[in-house]
This record gives structure tokens, sequence and C-alpha cells, in this order.
């Protein structure tokens, strides 16, 4: 043993990690075979966060002795520092098969498999580590976060039980054992889990606006201003205090909507290299790539159905890419047929499908989902094509350089609100939300007795989520119903929660509970476009609109009534009902759109004249004229691509009828 190394040794064990360190590397020097010295160094590096030196050192060590795991175990720690889950997953692999029994290896093996989203093997790797360490609190938590991703929403709660009784203070497992119970519905429990996270660590990234999303969804408004102004403050402090999509149910600000996202993108601050490095692609066809989780029962694949059937095949080829669950369900085979080459990308990591979609020379990508639950950003951050465009799942900008546009219309994001959006914005005609009007409405249409309505009496409705009720609509809405005698409330049933909320809040503002009446949940979406038929007046909310809901009602025959609002999601209903020729119900504030409620209700002449505008119109207008959006689109994207193999940037534009 060299002096070096000897000397090396002793200040290690009295702690003196400076001169460690530089004794080690006068030994490597001396000996650059020196593997004692070598991995010594190493794991120092390690342990100091140095991870690129570290790897460097422990690479050689395992070059030198590969039989012994602490190398690679070592080795495979400077890897996971680095981000590179699936050289450490071989290293770690490389430690059980000398040592079985090495508990950390198997723990960290474990986080390697989560970070390659390998959940189901990650959650058998954490079950085989807690045999051997049941009172690991991290390996609970982790566990839970496997089994989430699982969407074993169940099992995850309990599992971050356990670590919850291991750990009390971790506001971390607090919070995501909150985040599970919403997922469970379970908003009461989710709200007592968020606030005791909220106790334990006040500033817990995002842990605020998750309690007053579930607020919201609960219609639990105690408190609920005072948090809100947190949440907006936080945002505009640069703090990461609420994510995107639960800001637009909070947000009146354009510009605080961009910020927050922004701050939410800053996890991808550093993308990774991208595939498409300006190639030039010679394709007899535009090839897009439609990216989502969401290809199942869920309102982006009711809208885009028809949509991707019509797609010009002599001009487009159409990719559909889905890392989302298969529900078996109809519209999934009917989305799934509509594309000629369909992906089913569960269990890809991100890297992994962008290296597809460059591997297949897409040229136009989009992300159907934004910033929202179960959303894989990390795709587009590595640049698969050389257009990327965000559309429908997020009403608000992706506030990312990678993206280069957003589609819209005129009234979701006025000319001179171009600045809150990091995309350049491109207008189709009449409204940017596609509607597919081959959508079954079954024929047997339920009496009102059959649905729990009232025989007679005038019949308010609103099937947005609860999330979107706030307190300030709430109260217009018991105004409403206390200005038009005999008049009820027709809502989803949601969550226990909400319905128990609600009823109170109904009968403190003087309007009996029996007044506000709850629909249930139907598994055929005909079924439910039927029922619509049974109401008079659908009510809009604010500050986030309905959206497939307004859509769903027009197609139903069922006119809505909204105010516009200050924001994209504030305004989509503005923009169906424009498209559909009934501007006559968008109003530019709540008294106004209380008035229009009250009057319409107690003037059956004019409604039925709206009611039969609208069923003309629904086939004549271009709110659901599919082939025409489709042409639409597709014009757009030609349009994007002709720039791009051009070299030029993108830029705004409109396409359409009076583009400019």
């Amino acid at each position: 043993m060299s002096e070096f190394l000897q000397d090396a040794q002793r200040a290690h064990a009295l702690g003196n990690l400076s001169d460690a360190a530089r004794l080690y590397a006068q030994a490597i020097r001396a000996d650059s075979r020196n593997f004692e010295a070598l991995l010594s160094l190493g794991v120092l590096n390690c342990d100091a966060g140095q991870y690129e030196d570290a790897r460097r050192l422990l690479a050689e060590a395992v070059k030198l002795n590969p039989d012994a795991a602490a190398a690679h175990h070592a080795h495979g720690r400077a890897l996971q520092g680095l981000g590179r889950n699936g050289e450490a997953l071989a290293a770690f692999d490389s430690v059980l098969e000398r040592t079985p029994d090495h508990a950390e290896a198997m723990f960290r093996r474990a986080n390697a498999l989560l970070g390659l989203r390998r959940f189901r093997e990650a959650a058998a790797a954490y079950d085989r580590y807690l045999t051997s360490d049941p009172k690991s609190a991290q390996a609970w938590h982790n566990r839970g976060v496997a089994l989430s991703e699982l969407k074993k929403f169940a099992d995850a709660c309990s599992s971050f039980g356990e670590a919850i009784m291991l750990r009390p203070d971790s506001a971390q497992s607090w919070h995501n054992r909150g985040l599970v119970q919403s997922e469970l519905q379970d908003w009461d429990a989710a709200i007592r889990d968020h606030e005791q996270a909220l106790t334990l660590v006040p500033d817990l990234a995002y842990a605020r606006g998750h309690l007053v999303f579930a607020k919201l969804a609960a219609c639990d408004w105690h408190g609920l201003d005072a948090e809100r102004a947190k949440v907006t403050a936080g945002v505009r402090a640069g703090l990461p205090t609420i994510v995107p999509f639960g800001n637009i149910m909070v947000s009146q600000s354009p510009a605080d909507q961009m910020q927050c996202t922004r701050i939410w993108m800053g996890r991808y601050a550093a993308p990774p290299p991208a595939r498409w490095r300006g190639e030039r692609y010679d394709h007899s066809r535009i090839r897009i790539a439609y990216v989502s989780g969401d290809f199942r029962v869920h309102p982006v694949a009711m809208l885009m159905a028809g949509v991707f059937e019509r797609h010009d095949r002599t001009r487009f080829e159409t990719i559909g890419v889905s890392f989302g669950p298969d529900d078996a369900s109809a519209i999934r085979a009917r989305v799934a047929g509509a594309f000629e080459h369909f992906i089913d990308a569960r269990g890809k990591s991100d890297f992994e499908i962008a290296v597809r979609l460059r591997e297949m020379e897409t040229d136009i990508v989009i992300d159907l989902m934004g910033p929202t639950s179960g959303c894989r950003t990390g795709i587009f951050t590595s640049r698969p094509a050389p257009v990327q465009v965000n559309y429908l799942g997020y009403p608000g900008t992706m506030a990312a350089a990678f993206m280069d546009y957003i589609l819209a219309d005129r009234e979701v994001i006025p000319a001179e609100e171009h600045r809150h959006y990091s995309e350049k914005v491109v207008y189709l005609a009449d409204t940017y939300l596609a509607g597919d009007n081959t959508r079954a409405i079954s024929r047997a249409t339920p009496s009102r007795i059959e649905l729990g309505l009232p025989e007679g009496g005038f019949v308010f409705c609103s099937f947005n989520n609860s999330y979107k009720f706030t307190p300030d609509m709430f109260v217009v809405w018991m105004r409403i119903l206390a200005a038009v005698e005999g008049s009820v409330l027709w809502l989803p049933e949601g969550n226990a929660s909400a319905r128990r909320n609600l009823l109170r809040e109904a009968e403190a503002r003087g309007i009996a509970a029996d007044r506000v009446l709850f629909a249930p949940y139907l598994d055929d979406p005909a079924d439910h476009l039927a029922r619509l038929a049974r109401a008079d007046l659908f009510l809009d909310t604010l500050p986030c609109n309905a959206h497939t809901t307004a859509s769903d009602a027009l197609w139903a025959g069922l006119p809505v009534v909204t105010c516009k609002g200050a924001t994209f999601a504030g305004r989509v209903a503005a923009s169906l009902l424009h498209a559909a020729g009934l501007d006559e119900l968008i109003t530019e504030s709540l008294a106004a759109y209380e008035a229009m409620a009250i009057s319409l209700a107690r003037d059956s002449t004019i409604l039925q004249a709206i009611k039969a505008k609208l069923a003309r119109n629904r086939h004549t207008t271009a709110v659901f004229d599919t082939a025409k959006f489709t042409r639409n689109l597709e014009a757009a994207y030609e349009h994007m691509h002709a720039r791009a193999v051009r070299g030029e940037r993108s830029h705004s534009f409109a396409v359409g009828e009076g583009a400019a």
C-alpha cells in the first residue's frame, strides 16, 4: 500500500475529508491503477455531489476490479446522481448479482426503476427492499409514488400512510397522500392532508395550490379567499405555488397564468439534446403526430375523433401516440382506428417516445395535453420534430421555447394579448375548439320525472366539474333561483363533499335544498346528451368556462349563457357561441349574465326562439362543421410546415375565412 493511500485513509477515518481527497488524488497520480484510491476518492466525490468526477473515477475502479460489489455500488450512485438511471440500474444489478442481500443496492435499484418510469417493476423492487427494512419511511413513500403512477390509488394511499406513521414530520408524504386522496375523490381527506403538509412546511412546493384545488372540488369555501390570495402572491413572487391547470381555476390574469406555467416548466430548465437537429425530410405527405394520454373516454378523444377520421390522407400521414391507459372503450377503438399509425407508448420513457418520433421523421407533433395531470412534457423538450404545437388539452401558454405554436381563435386570444404566450398564435376561423358532428344522442329521452326533475318549472343546469363552481358564481346562481319562482339548479352529482357543501351554501342564501338537484354520472355519453334536452338553460362558470360541456350542451340543443372572462379559459364558451351565431348569449359582466338568465327564464317566447335558432345553426354554422374545421387545421399545418422547410422561424398567422 502506498504512503499516500495510508495517509489518505487515516485522514478519511479522522473526518478530514479535504485532506483525504487530496491524498487519494496523489495516490492515483502515483499509480493510476490504484483501485482503493480510485474507489475511495470516487465515493468522496459522490458524497459531495460531484457526480461526474465520481463517475469517471469509479468507472476506472470497476474496470480494474469488476468483481468488487462496492465499486459497482458507488458507480451506480454516481450515475444516479447524474440522472443516468438506465446505467445506474445495470450497476445495482451487478451489485445484487454478487451480494443479493445488499439492502442499499436494492433501494437504489428501485429508485432507478422509478426514475425510468418502470413503475410496476419499481413497486415490486420496493416490496423486496421493505422485507429487509420495513421501517424505511422513504421506501414506503417512494412505493406510494410508483403505485400512484400505476393508478393504484388505494394502495398508494396506504403506502403513504405507512410513511407518515414512520415519519410524521414528512410534509412531502402528507402532501402526496393528499394528492392520492384527491384521485380517490375523498376531497375532505385531501384537504386535511394538504393542510397538515403546509403546517409542517408552509412554502412546500405546490401544496397550497393543491389545497385550493381540493377546496374548490369539495365546494368547501371556508378560508378560500385567503388561500387564493396566497397562491397569487406566490406565483407573482416566482414560487412553485400552484400547478398550471389548478391556476386557471383561480386566476383571472393571463400574465399570472404565463408566470405560473413558466415556474412549472422550470423543472425542464436543462433540456436534453434535441432529437431533431435541422434535418430536411423529403416526404410526399406531411407527417403529423398527435401525442396524448387521453385517447379514452375523455373530452379530448370525444372532441377530436371526427378530426382524426377526416384528415386528408393524400396530403397527411397521421400518427397517434398514446401513453395513457387503454380503457377498452368504443371511443378508444375509434381513435386508434382513425390513425394510419397508432403507437401504444405505455411503459416508454419520454426520451424513448421522442426518439421514436424522430426516427419516424415526424414533421409536426401536436401536444394534446399541455401541463395537465399525467402529461409527458419531457417528450417535447427533446424536440423530436421541426414543428411543435400546443393544442386543446390546456387553454393557455406552455411558456416554453420548445413549443412553436398555439392554436386559438380571436375570441380566446385577442391580438393585444399575444405577449402572454411564448408560442406564436395561429388563429383558426370560427372557433379553435374541435367538434364531432357524428356524436350520437340517444333516441330515448327520459322524462323529467325519470331524471328526478320537477315536471313543471324552469330547469337551469351547469354540468361542469365542481372545481369550477366558485363562491362568486354560486351567489349569482342563488340570486337567479330566487328571482325565478319554481326554478331549480341541476348539477352533476360529482362527489359527496361537494353535494353536501353546496346544499348547505344554498340554504345559507335562502334557497331550499330541494331546489338544487344532482344528476348521476352516465357511462354512455349519448345518454347524457339526451338528458340535456330536459334542461332549459345552461349556466356557464368563471374564471374557467365550460369547454367540452358547453359543446355538449349546444350539440344537444341546449342554449348556454356565458360571461366572457379575462383569460383563454374564460372565453371558450364565447368562442363556441360566436361560431354558432349566438352572440346574444355572450355577456360582458356577471350582472349582465344574471339579468340575461332571469330574463330568458321569464320570457319563454324569446327562449324558444333562441332554441329554434340553435337547432338550425348547429347544422349550418361552423361550430359543428367537422370537415371544415379539419380543412382549416390542415391549412395551418401546411403553413407551419412550409416555413420550417424554408428554414424560417415560426410566426403568428390566421387561416380560414377572413384570414389576415
